[in-house]
């Protein structure tokens, strides 16, 4: 069977993409407002501010671990509305909490449920794309997150400095509501089990998948950190620095997103993930610099835009390289993986660059996460050095 044949956009990919859309838009609705919303309702400190992100990470990556196990007996339905029931039930428990305990206890349980149904969406995925165009169905399923990861705080923000907190909530349970008609169908027509490959490719044979993953993840790691300050303090950012539009740098993130998110599948196929890595780890370090000195409206424009190139062309291609790099049947564990390592970039990096805001101001915390890009492209040129150095090694040693 030929690759043409074999068709990509069906009618389950198309809706599983839509709902990972919704799931991960409901998330980042609430992920750039509710620290916002904990030091201006409910006078938390900058140290608790954090605490509403990273909470919600670790409970995501602890769900996760659980619901692997879960696929792996078929209990994916399960997961899924289990999951979007945990997550509505927390989005009304944030209306009536009335102290910062409250709001962290109810983000924890937001986080199981969100863990659960995030872990089931990209299995199913793999099990619908076609086995020799799994990169590129991947990729575009990914690129469901990157634009709700932009459009979602957006959405959120305008919402929470608009209409108000009531209005940001109901949206949160819209979308996270949306999902119910299309996930009752896809139960109905999608089969019960997991699809195994026919066959295993050769490069992805051999060792352990997690010493496979460990850089790629550790990457993502470090990528994350910066997006997890992004997404707690930029509202608190804008109040600081007296910008009443903060939230378009979200909108021009992801109008970048949306460009390069195409140009950078076909770089990674054709050159690697060098071509995307090292420029994009130059890019967010310049859109973070630019960002920490904006005093107007139209000085975020460019640092969205630098950072949108830079993100949305590194987290394709590191998400990309970790399922290339397991057997197809491992797919699970390594979108899980990449979800996890996200998750816990943006609670460390919420955490410490809260600290950081705590002693300093945010602008100067946004500057201190310049670092992060950095020593990304640090790790990663040192790896690729020691690839180039042991390759020409053995190229002697056998010639």
């Amino acid at each position: 069977m030929n690759q043409s044949s074999e068709r990509l956009w069906t009618t389950s990919f198309i809706t599983l993409t839509l709902c990972n859309l919704l799931l991960f838009i409901g998330l980042q609705m609430t992920l750039s407002t509710l620290p916002a919303y904990a030091e201006s309702a409910l006078h938390a400190s900058p140290v608790q501010v954090s605490l509403v992100t990273s909470l919600f990470a670790f409970s995501a990556i602890a769900s996760r671990l659980f619901s692997a196990r879960a696929l792996e007996k078929g209990g994916r339905n399960l997961l899924i509305f289990l999951g979007l029931a945990v997550a509505l039930s927390s989005v009304a428990g944030y209306y009536f909490a009335g102290s910062i305990f409250t709001l962290l206890l109810f983000r924890m349980l937001f986080g199981v449920g969100f863990g659960m149904a995030s872990t089931a969406f990209p299995t199913m995925a793999s099990d619908v794309i076609p086995i020799r165009r799994m990169g590129e169905g991947m990729g575009y399923f990914g690129l469901s997150t990157s634009l709700a990861m932009s459009a979602g705080p957006l959405i959120g923000l305008s919402l929470l400095q608009g209409p108000g907190f009531g209005s940001l909530l109901l949206g949160t349970a819209v979308a996270l509501a949306l999902i119910l008609p299309m996930g009752f169908r896809l139960a109905k027509s999608l089969p019960g089990g997991h699809l195994e490959p026919p066959a295993v490719p050769a490069a992805a044979a051999g060792s352990s998948p997690y010493r496979r993953l460990l850089l790629p993840c550790l990457l993502n790691f470090l990528l994350s950190i910066s997006y997890g300050g992004l997404l707690g303090f930029l509202a608190l950012y804008g109040q600081e620095k007296h910008l009443q539009h903060i939230a378009y740098f979200f909108l021009f993130n992801a109008l970048a997103i949306v460009v390069i998110r195409p140009l950078s599948g076909r770089i990674y196929d054709r050159y690697g993930a060098p071509a995307l890595l090292i420029p994009g780890s130059l890019f967010i370090a310049t859109g973070l610099l630019l960002l920490s000195f904006a005093s107007t409206t139209a000085g975020l424009f460019p640092a969205a835009l630098c950072y949108g190139f830079g993100f949305g062309s590194m987290q394709p291609a590191l998400q990309t390289w970790m399922i290339q790099s397991v057997e197809p049947r491992q797919r699970g564990l390594a979108n899980g993986m990449f979800l996890n390592s996200l998750d816990l970039g943006v609670a460390i990096g919420s955490m410490l660059l809260g600290a950081v805001a705590m002693f300093t101001s945010y602008a100067v915390m946004y500057r201190y996460s310049i670092l992060a890009p950095l020593l990304l492209l640090a790790v990663y040129l040192l790896v690729l050095m020691m690839t180039r150095q042991n390759s020409k090694r053995k190229a002697a040693i056998q010639g």
